[in-house]
């Protein structure tokens, strides 16, 4: 079990070569504090989620900033692997250089290994082709994408983190996959999972509204699309005793509870400030409650999709995968008694 975590400061002016040490020592356990957690998840999390977990172990809330500009620093300069944090997959590379670094023999056996499971990879057959109902999912933090995963991975649940909701090429994707399967006939369903603040729980209106702006370009609108909002909500807060934030700050620094925002007076606002306050709760907080966070997941899923459905897919696609593994060797064999 991890002691109770300190964030390492140092105080103002110039600091003492004892006092300069001290900081260090205190850096080094922060670091190390950090890896054996690390070792303990079975997800990636953000630079911000990191602040959520470390409150399990004694940051302070008003931390989380300091906490998150420390842990960047530490991968900047080795002190932390440089993936301890999710990757943001907006900024992946394209087309780097691979360089096989085994010998010729093993990087054969691999491809003879690979080609013993090929069959399983063969989708003739979409999970949704049975369904009457069509899913995916947006997250608005990349951690949700991440703790998410196993759960959309095992039900076939296209899921985008759409933090921002920036990207017309992401929005105009998504909206091209619901109406494919609209013409099939399929009921459309876009569940959602995001912060607890004003926009949050207007998000079913904002969603909408960042589709109809690209209907043109996507040659479909989302007229019939059911927008489902599954979380955060105050209840699923309250029972898992998620962190409220003491402010309305928006990505852009600014803040909703300042009556100078352009948006301060609006009803969604208000209404907002009127039931909570001036407090919020991002959807990072799920990273402390992994298991509640993915039956949230599940539990949002299985209102449109039957619990058995993928069980049944993998039942109807094995006769399918057999068939190719019989083609795979018999092509093998047909390939070793070529004449050389």
């Amino acid at each position: 079990m991890t002691d109770a975590i300190t964030l390492p400061r140092r105080s103002r002016g110039r600091q003492s070569p004892a006092a300069e040490q001290q900081y260090e020592r205190e850096r080094k356990a922060f670091c190390e504090a950090i890896l054996e957690i690390n070792s303990g998840l079975d997800f990636k999390v953000s630079s911000r989620g990191w602040g959520y977990i470390l409150e399990e172990h004694g940051l302070a809330k008003g931390d989380f900033d300091a906490a998150q500009r420390l842990i960047n620093k530490c991968r900047k300069d080795g002190s932390l692997p440089v993936d301890i944090c999710a990757e943001d997959e907006g900024r992946a590379v394209d087309h780097l250089e691979k360089i096989d670094e085994e010998e010729a023999e093993d990087f054969a056996q691999g491809w003879v290994d690979y080609l013993q499971d090929a069959h399983e990879q063969y989708t003739p057959y979409s999970f949704w082709d049975d369904l009457d109902t069509y899913v995916e999912m947006t997250v608005e933090k990349i951690d949700l994408k991440s703790l998410f995963a196993p759960i959309c991975a095992k039900f076939h649940v296209a899921t985008t983190n759409v933090s921002g909701w920036n990207d017309i090429n992401r929005r105009v994707q998504i909206m091209r996959r619901f109406a494919h399967w609209e013409r099939q006939g399929k009921r459309i369903v876009l569940l959602h999972c995001g912060d607890h603040d004003p926009g949050g729980l207007h998000i079913s209106e904002f969603i909408r509204s960042n589709l109809e702006d690209v209907a043109k370009a996507a040659g479909w609108h989302p007229r019939n699309l059911e927008i489902d909002r599954f979380g955060l909500n105050y209840g699923f807060i309250q029972a898992q005793r998620l962190t409220w934030i003491d402010n309305l700050e928006t990505g852009s620094g600014e803040r909703l509870d300042d009556p100078n925002h352009n948006d301060h007076y609006k009803d969604y606002v208000q209404s907002y400030l009127n039931e909570f306050g001036a407090r919020k709760v991002e959807a990072n907080a799920l990273v402390i409650r992994p298991a509640a966070g993915r039956a949230l997941c599940r539990s949002a899923i299985l209102k449109y999709v039957p619990a058995n459905a993928p069980k049944i897919y993998e039942v109807r696609l094995r006769s399918e995968r057999e068939i190719v593994r019989r083609h795979i060797e018999r092509l093998m064999r047909n390939w070793a008694r070529r004449p050389r």
